[in-house]
């Protein structure tokens, strides 16, 4: 065998291997694997401490694969693939799959968290204070592992002495020694003020139970100085599952929608998170609050992306036809000053043309138009005009691109022929350009269209949504489209938030958009094997 296929071999080899046949290649890959089994270690512990086996399963199966893949030899693409892999599972799969999930919940505003963290805020909330109860003055002590309370109590015959008291043990003065000005309790410190703000978050969790001359009520304090007696108003029978008002007995049992509910329809909040099963889907259609704003948003979105389409591509084969004229003199200057909008961000684009339509001080009511009041944001259909014209604006120089290419990629000998047979400028266009244009243009005026049904950007920076429709039944605008609803849906904090509902309706986007871009890239499929 000769050196150079011995020297071949080994190249080969090292490629196999992953391309760290080095010494110092292998102990930088070990240490990387072995920092990246540490944190996977560590995460899937605090899983497991959550209760969430499944997900702490797969994070397992995950990091095996991953130090299977890149500790042997070979597989190597496999080692430039499983990084990308992971990242799409996590920011791109996990996030539809999850979000599909939330559409059959109850998940908002009200509904965030578990059964159990509901009873227990409506536990810590659903308190008052002992009528004609007496405000005590306090000590906060402290020992090695707990925080206790020293409070000054009214003795029977009116003499005041100081008791001690813990979480889980109530008022008393048997641990209490030293004088009335200084008392002691063995094993506890005396806490200053610094140490009492110190210690805040703890002290604000004591809860003491008062004793028999209040049997069900508790010694709370909030600023470690002063502290009062505080009864419960709510009480939860684990047994029966129901939550009892104590101050007229109303009984409330689980409604099975994420709530405690009286038989007269009354709710506790919070509630939970739970299935709901279509309700969010069903509501949709069905609620007169939802359904009315919901068709009127839907038509302005199918009108918004179809003539945002049709305008821009009909303005960039315009100026595509325009400037692909060779006999046109300066066009390169020009196809540079025609790209100019679309070079800006679209973000800054939005609100520099916020600031020209405002009605009182913008650019094109003062200077352009001379000082007249025009409410362009303001008015439902003048706000829905500049909207297309903004996008119009901002989407005409890359259909011009888009175009302008494709025109250039048609043969000059067609084009040279059509006109030898007599054709016009309008049949060539109509009968040989366009055609051949759609081929390889549909495809990206159904991305486009796409594009446009999810343009979030520039409606929120242009009008918000805005003007508000006052018929609406729940928080929509006149220029809302579906996303920027399904936005206010989720995050609108004055109405509550409906993340099971936005993302019903996030779904219900997904499919139109997907539906219709399937029907318009098979019709590209059509138009190719036609021509």
């Amino acid at each position: 065998m000769s050196v150079s296929t011995k020297e071949k071999k080994t190249k080969t080899k090292a490629l196999d291997d992953g391309g760290t046949p080095s010494l110092l290649g292998t102990v930088i890959k070990l240490i990387l694997l072995g920092i990246l089994a540490a944190g996977m270690l560590f995460a899937i512990m605090i899983l497991i401490g959550n209760g969430s086996y499944f997900v702490a399963g797969l994070a397992t199966l995950v990091t095996l694969v991953i130090l299977f893949i890149y500790l042997r030899r070979g597989m190597l693409p496999a080692k430039y693939m499983i990084p990308g892999l992971i990242f799409m599972m996590i920011f791109q799969v996990y996030v539809a799959v999850y979000s599909g999930y939330i559409a059959f919940t109850n998940y908002g505003g009200g509904h965030i968290g578990s059964k159990s963290g509901a009873i227990e805020i409506m536990a810590l909330t659903g308190q008052e204070r002992v009528p004609e109860s007496p405000e005590l003055t306090i000590k906060i002590l402290q020992s090695s592992d707990e925080i206790g309370m020293l409070a000054l109590i009214t003795q029977d015959d009116g003499v005041k002495a100081w008791e001690f008291g813990t979480n889980d043990s109530i008022l008393s003065p048997e641990k209490v020694s030293g004088t009335f000005e200084e008392p002691v309790v063995d094993g506890y410190k005396i806490l200053n003020f610094s140490e009492v703000v110190a210690n805040q978050d703890a002290i604000t969790q004591l809860k003491i139970p008062a004793g028999d001359e209040y049997p069900s009520a508790y010694v709370l304090t909030k600023d470690g100085s002063y502290a009062y007696f505080y009864q419960p108003t709510l009480a939860y029978d684990p047994e029966t599952d129901t939550v009892t008002r104590v101050t007229d007995g109303m009984v409330f049992t689980d409604n099975a929608d994420g709530n405690f509910q009286s038989a007269t329809g009354e709710k506790l909040f919070p509630g939970w998170r739970a299935d709901v099963g279509f309700a969010n889907f069903i509501k949709a259609f069905t609620d007169e609050r939802i359904r009315g704003p919901f068709l009127g948003v839907t038509l302005w979105t199918f009108a918004f992306a179809i003539l945002s389409v049709l305008t821009t591509f009909a303005m960039g084969l315009g100026l595509a036809l325009l400037f692909n004229d060779k006999t046109f003199r300066g066009r390169k200057i020009y196809r540079v000053a025609m790209i100019l909008p679309y070079a800006f961000p679209g973000f800054l684009s939005a609100m520099i043309w916020r600031s020209m339509f405002n009605e009182k001080y913008g650019f094109i009511n003062q200077v352009i138009l001379g000082g007249v009041d025009i409410p362009w944001l303001s008015d439902a259909w003048l706000a829905k005009l500049a909207i297309l014209f903004v996008n119009f604006w901002l989407g005409f120089p890359y259909m011009f691109l888009i175009v302008l290419g494709a025109l250039q990629a048609i043969p000059e000998e067609l084009m040279e022929s059509a006109k030898i047979d007599g054709a016009t400028p309008w049949q060539q266009l109509r009968l040989i350009k366009l055609p051949l244009l759609l081929v390889s243009v549909a495809p990206l005026l159904v991305t486009s269209f796409a594009f446009n049904f999810n343009n979030f950007t520039l409606i929120y920076l242009l009008t918000g949504g805005g003007p508000k429709n006052i018929d609406a039944g729940l928080n929509a605008g006149h220029t809302d489209i579906l996303i920027t609803l399904v936005y206010k849906l989720a995050f609108n904090a004055g109405e509550g938030s409906d993340f099971g509902l936005a993302s019903a309706f996030s779904i219900l986007i997904f499919f139109v958009v997907g539906t219709i871009s399937y029907l318009g890239f098979r019709r590209s499929r059509t138009l190719e094997d036609m021509n």
